[in-house]
């Protein structure tokens, strides 16, 4: 009878909760209402189609006095935990992100809620920004890392693997979201990859990897893609 791995080093890893992420471009904080709603709205008001919030299951919002309701709605609690993206360029935030179904009892936590105002969307920022969650989770001693994504969004789909996510599949029926079905895909990594991975998002952010105009000279795809585990790869004999 096949068992699965013993598990004998592993220790619970941190909460996130509270804490800060700094990285070379920007900056990672805690997401507060009085600090962060004014720059991240006025940020998001970019996207006047709104099609920054086409998967998300709130917004677009009205006004800054909407945003920040949404924002305070999960100041101080556990799970989900935000965080504004701070450009150290720009002096201000323009994006979110979070972890979310944090479980440190099996060493499990998730990124989501990603939403990158137009001026982070396509931008070595917004990549560094991923990295330092990722970095932050599996030195703190998490074994996987998950993105789960509307199945229809190709967009978010790319982007995880892109950044070296793995692809397992599609929950069905997982959720409704606005009304409509939402069938889920599910993405991850674990730890026994990561420093390949790591060792990818450290070549690609060199600056010996920027041409003078801010071109990169290898693609973050081009590095991950030959470390993407595939699910067929499962031994199901």
């Amino acid at each position: 009878m096949k068992q699965g791995e013993l598990i004998s080093d592993f220790r619970v890893p941190p909460h996130p909760k509270g804490i800060s992420i700094e990285g070379s471009l920007v900056s990672l904080k805690p997401l507060v209402a009085n600090q962060f709603a004014n720059e991240l709205f006025h940020s998001n008001s970019i996207d006047t189609e709104g099609v920054n919030w086409a998967y998300l299951p709130y917004g677009p919002f009205e006004n800054i006095k909407t945003y920040s309701q949404w924002i305070k709605s999960f100041e101080g609690k556990d799970d989900p935990v935000f965080f504004a993206i701070i450009s150290k360029k720009l002096k201000k935030a323009i994006g979110v992100a979070s972890y979310l179904r944090i479980n440190p009892i099996d060493g499990s936590i998730e990124v989501g809620h990603i939403n990158y105002s137009p001026l982070l969307q396509r931008t070595t920022e917004a990549t560094e920004a991923m990295f330092l969650m990722m970095k932050w989770a599996f030195d703190n001693g998490y074994r996987r890392y998950e993105w789960k994504c509307n199945a229809l969004n190709s967009r978010s789909r790319s982007a995880a693997q892109r950044l070296g996510f793995s692809y397992e599949g599609v929950f069905r029926q997982m959720t409704i979201v606005k009304g409509r079905n939402r069938d889920t895909a599910w993405f991850a990594m674990i730890d026994k990859e990561w420093k390949k991975l790591e060792s990818c998002f450290n070549e690609f952010l060199s600056e010996k990897n920027f041409n003078h105009n801010g071109r990169s000279k290898k693609s973050l795809r081009a590095l991950t893609k030959p470390l993407i585990y595939r699910v067929d790869n499962l031994d199901s004999t």
